[in-house]
């Protein structure tokens, strides 16, 4: 049975948790669309909230907040950073929230985040909405980002490997910004997956991207694993080189990022962008691809 209840978070006074006997998850309407906690049943909070941001509403400039957001892709400035700081509608649905956000003043577009719940197990279905209410059509590609707790690893998987005569074009492809930096110790670039760890004595920032045909990314933390899951179009154009999965960590979190292809959407229309989340229990720390192998990709096949 799933249970929704008005609740104060963190300085935000109007807050919603969806809960289930197995998961617990918190939007506040008070800025957003944002979700602000995730947790199994009496545990830590899956997601980060930045403390300083805590409670804050209201202003023209930015702010990261944390949780869970969405974007629209390419990333550029000032567009990507229009503020959410003003209140969303909240609608109580079956099982769920809807959430909507005022339009955008400077670039016409609305933001929604659907969130629905399964009765009884650990996963949610998060349905990511753009609206186009301006007057012109606009390119963009949906974007959604969860801003993870300190102390974990990011976890997306590569193609599968096969023979060199029988393979000879590229299956995908790893995209690098200017700031990335492979040595880094927080990464392992294995054979079956790549894996960025955060570190919070490690304060440069690093981020790659890559086409993930298998249609899942996740992170590692608390002994847990949340497991995103969305579906891959290996005909459509996405953004950055072609990436529907990231991965971005500095010192304070760690984002696992999805997107849906490139579109133009016309006037008055929506596009969708949806991903079903997974909460997991008794996961081992992960420290390498052979952790990944023994302990991850097993119960990602299970979902899958």
């Amino acid at each position: 049975m799933v249970n929704i209840t008005r609740v104060e978070f963190h300085g935000w006074p109007t807050c919603y948790q969806v809960a289930n006997p197995t998961i617990s998850l918190i939007a506040t309407a008070d800025i957003g669309p944002r979700i602000v906690s995730l947790s199994l049943t009496d545990g830590p909070n899956e997601l980060l909230v930045i403390e300083d941001d805590t409670g804050c509403t209201g202003g023209d400039h930015y702010r990261f907040y944390g949780g869970h957001r969405l974007w629209h892709a390419p990333e550029v400035m000032p567009r990507t950073y229009s503020p959410d700081n003003q209140p969303v509608k909240v609608d109580e649905i079956e099982k769920g929230l809807r959430l909507t956000a005022p339009i955008e003043a400077s670039t016409g577009i609305q933001k929604q985040i659907e969130i629905t719940m399964a009765e009884r197990e650990p996963s949610l279905r998060i349905v990511h909405r753009l609206t186009n209410l301006g007057l012109w059509t606009v390119e963009l590609a949906p974007w959604a980002i969860t801003m993870c707790s300190v102390g974990g690893v990011g976890i997306v998987p590569l193609p599968e490997g096969g023979d060199h005569t029988a393979n000879l074009l590229p299956r995908t492809s790893l995209t690098l910004w200017a700031y990335t930096n492979l040595a880094d110790p927080r990464w392992v670039l294995g054979e079956h997956c790549v894996l960025l760890r955060q570190d919070a004595q490690l304060s440069s920032p690093q981020k790659t991207g890559l086409y993930v045909e298998q249609g899942w990314i996740a992170y590692a933390n608390h002994g847990h694993l949340l497991v995103k899951t969305f579906d891959a179009a290996p005909e459509a154009t996405y953004e950055d080189r072609g990436c529907n999965a990231e991965m971005f960590t500095n010192d304070r979190f760690l984002e696992i990022e999805t997107l849906g292809p490139v579109c133009k959407l016309e006037p008055n229309q929506t596009v969708e962008h949806v991903e079903n989340w997974h909460l997991l229990d008794n996961v081992p720390e992960i420290k390498n691809e052979a952790d990944v192998i023994q302990y991850v990709l097993p119960r990602v096949a299970a979902i899958l």
